[in-house]
């Protein structure tokens, strides 16, 4: 039985073949470390990540950044913007949730809430809206900062 990881990854070839693109290993040490990611990741974080976990790899933080603005293009990872801060990724493999992040130390909590989710379809129904795609970020300031 394939599991959700391979199935992302055979996504992953599917998607550089269609683009008449070359499969490339880095690209995918990339997708997997933040597969395997419990938290959101920046992509010197993810570099940091690879020369602990694929020593062998060779991997430049130039590459790093091109392979994540390539997986985020075919929407295989998604990022959350921190304005001069930069980027902060995760796989794109996980259930839909929403984000609560502090302003303040760039803490991301997620959560999911099905009355919020409801109302969104209702608003759109009401709208005469069909939703493709949605994600909430809340920003404020965390028990920590306040």
């Amino acid at each position: 039985m394939i599991n959700d990881n391979e199935k992302v990854i055979d996504e992953l070839k599917k998607i550089v073949k269609q683009k008449g693109l070359k499969y490339t290993e880095q690209r995918e040490i990339v997708l997997k470390i933040l597969m395997h990611a419990q938290e959101h990741l920046t992509a010197e974080e993810i570099y940091n990540l690879i020369k602990i976990k694929e020593p062998d790899s060779n991997i430049g933080i130039a590459t790093v950044y091109r392979a994540l603005s390539f997986l985020e293009e075919v929407d295989l990872i998604a990022s959350i913007t921190f304005g001069s801060e930069g980027k902060k990724y995760e796989s794109n493999a996980k259930a839909h949730h929403d984000h609560l992040i502090c302003t303040v130390c760039g803490k991301i909590v997620e959560f999911v809430d099905e009355e919020i989710e409801k109302r969104q379809e209702k608003i759109a129904k009401q709208n005469n809206f069909k939703v493709t795609s949605h994600s909430m970020q809340l920003y404020g300031i965390c028990s920590n900062c306040q």
